[in-house]
This record gives structure tokens, C-alpha cells and sequence, in this order.
């Protein structure tokens, strides 16, 4: 759907974006944010911003950005309507179809963005999909995609050297790891991390610093769990077992997570089995494609396991989540009872 790229709207924003419709919409929504905010400054030039800039809520009916998009700019060359989190789904037809003609005839004096910094676009569903068609054939469209981790570690790089620190590429990935390829979050531990350095009188962020300082997720925790489980590592696993309980994470979620990690291990067992590489579930599965470090983790993890024992695994995790849903025992029994079975079905496997 994207007829232009990141870098073709950055030569844009160079100097002054001229006049048509904007769509810009993606999963990384800090990037949209900062490209979404400088294309509506200077679309709308400098000029009398408070006539020459309206900027609309995604609640605004169809016909408000109409108005403000026939006016005419004040003296100007042109001016800049915009609508965030606009969404098509939600609106009666009719508004649909006003602001269909809207990006059909816009005056040549006014730039459209549509833009979307909290919602997901779902160009599948036909409403949004009308939406994103139209915008392609009379304007640009822009994806900001989710980056790939090594994209990430040079971003973090770059970030903490405007700080005054040095985060090398093992320190970057440990924290990627632990925390997603959310750029937001990222840049919040960046900054952490280098008030935390700084402070300590160096400019290097370590492994060890990202180790001790950055808060892991559920699902972080219960992958690093696993791995250990796996490993027949039964004192990193208990430790895990135990910040996960600390955090107060409900039971529920937590055997969830382990599901989760389990399957990866599986499915990338049986891709390797089968030939392929430890790449191949993200072709049926796309949440993998940014997260190759887990799969390739797991690749490592599965390399002397089984079938048989992951099998033995999930069937564990079967009885465990019976367990936590139709018995009255304590959940923390359950998963504390789950993770000695585990690493009990492990030994025995390896003789």
C-alpha cells in the first residue's frame, strides 16, 4: 500500500512539503509521531499557524475537516489540515464518504494528513481500506515498520552518544532483548541508563548495567525462564519463577507466557527437523519477523532437546493450565509443582 518510502517523506520534510494528502500510519509509532508533527509545522508554514495549521481530533466529524480544508489559507501559500487517529470503522458511512471526496478534490492550497499515532490501520477491514486507497491514488503514503534489531542497536547507539555515552552493540541487543522494538520504551531506558552511567562517573553502558537496571516483561522473564528450564538450570529457573511472583504477575498470564515459549521451541524444532532454518515459522507466523533473536535463540536452546521431551513439555503445560482453571489448589502450587515436573521430565530424558 505505501507508494513512498521513510526516506523519500524525510527529502520531503527537507523543505516544504507541497500541498495533497498525507497518509501516514505503521507499527512504529514514535518515528510517525516525530515525521507526522514536523510535516504538519511545515506544511503549514510559519505564517499565522493558529489559521494556517488546524489540527483535528480523531472524534472530529468529517464535515469540520472539510471547512477547514476548502478555506482558504491566510495570507499564505497554503496551509495544513490534519486528523489524528481518524478512524473510518467507527464512522457512519456518510462520513466516510465526505472525507473520501475531501482527498478526491482538495483545494491545491491545503495538505491533508491523516495520521495515526495510536491506532493500528487495518487495511483488510473494506472502511479503512477505501480510506487507504483513495489516499494512495491522489497523494502519499507512508509505513513506518517496526525495526529489525539491528536497525535498533544502531538507533540506541546514536541516542546514547547525544547523551554523552557509549552503548555498544552487546549492551544494545541485551536491552532490545528485555524490552521490544518499541522505539518509546527504548529510548526511555537509553536515557535511564545514561543518567545512570553518567552519574557513576563513566560513558560506557555495560551488559551488566542493562542486566541490573532495566525492568524485563512477563513474557522477557518467562522466555529467560525457559531457557533455563531447558538447560535443567533449576536455580535460574526458581529465580525467574520468583520475580515473576514478586511483580505480582497473575498466574493466568504467566503459564500463558510459558505456552508461548514453549511453542517456539517446538516449532523451531520441528523446522529444523524438517530441513529449514530456525527462521522458517515467521513465514506463517509474522510476529516472529521481529523477533529473529528469540527464534535463534530458541534454535540454540532445542539444539540437544528431543521431540520427545518437548512434546513431554507441552503436555505439562496442558496439565498444569487444567489445573490453575478446574482445581482449587493454589495457583503458585501449580506453577511451582509445573516447574519441578519440568525440569524432573528433563533429567529423566537425559539419562
Amino acid at each position: 500500500m505505501p507508494n513512498i518510502s521513510e526516506q523519500e517523506l524525510k527529502q520531503l520534510l527537507a523543505g516544504t512539503p507541497p500541498p495533497g494528502v498525507y497518509l501516514l500510519y505503521g507499527e512504529e509509532k514514535l518515528l510517525l509521531k516525530r515525521a507526522a508533527k514536523k510535516l504538519i509545522q511545515k506544511a503549514g508554514g510559519e505564517s499565522f499557524p493558529e489559521f494556517n495549521r488546524n489540527e483535528f481530533p480523531g472524534s472530529a466529524e468529517a464535515v469540520r475537516i472539510v471547512d477547514a480544508a476548502v478555506a482558504l489559507p491566510f495570507f499564505a501559500e497554503q496551509k495544513c489540515v490534519a486528523a489524528a487517529d481518524w478512524n473510518p470503522a467507527e464512522k457512519p458511512q456518510e462520513e466516510l464518504d465526505r472525507l473520501c471526496a475531501l482527498v478526491d478534490d482538495l483545494p491545491d492550497t491545503t495538505a491533508l494528513v491523516l495520521w495515526y499515532p495510536t491506532l493500528d490501520f487495518d487495511r483488510k477491514a473494506p472502511k479503512w481500506k477505501r480510506l487507504a486507497e483513495r489516499c494512495e491514488k491522489r497523494g502519499q503514503v507512508v509505513e513506518f515498520k517496526a525495526r529489525e534489531p539491528g536497525e535498533l542497536k544502531r538507533f540506541l547507539a546514536r541516542e546514547a552518544e547525544k547523551q554523552g555515552c557509549v552503548l555498544a552493540a552487546p549492551a544494545a541487543g541485551r536491552l532490545v532483548e528485555y524490552v521490544g522494538t518499541g522505539l518509546t520504551a527504548l529510548l526511555g531506558e537509553v536515557e535511564k541508563l545514561c543518567a545512570y552511567t553518567l552519574s557513576q562517573g563513566g560513558r560506557e553502558i555495560t551488559v551488566r548495567t542493562v542486566e541490573e537496571l532495566t525492568p524485563k516483561t512477563t513474557e522477557i522473564t518467562v522466555f529467560l525462564m525457559t531457557n533455563a528450564l531447558v538447560a535443567g538450570n533449576y536455580e535460574k529457573a526458581y529465580e525467574h519463577l520468583e520475580q515473576l511472583f514478586y511483580q505480582n504477575e497473575e498466574p493466568v498470564a504467566i503459564l500463558a507466557a510459558m505456552a508461548n515459549s514453549f511453542l517456539d521451541l517446538f516449532r523451531v524444532k520441528a523446522a529444523l527437523e524438517s530441513g529449514l532454518t530456525c527462521m522458517a515459522p515467521a513465514e506463517y507466523a509474522p510476529e516472529y519477523k521481529r523477533l529473529g533473536f528469540r527464534l535463534e535463540k530458541a534454535m540454540r536452546a532445542v539444539a540437544r532437546t528431543p521431540m520427545s521431551l518437548l512434546s513431554r513439555y507441552l503436555d505439562l503445560l496442558l496439565e498444569a493450565d487444567l489445573a490453575l482453571k478446574g482445581s482449587r489448589l493454589e495457583p503458585r502450587l501449580v506453577l511451582d509443582s509445573l516447574v519441578a515436573r519440568l525440569l524432573l521430565a528433563g533429567q529423566e530424558a537425559r539419562g
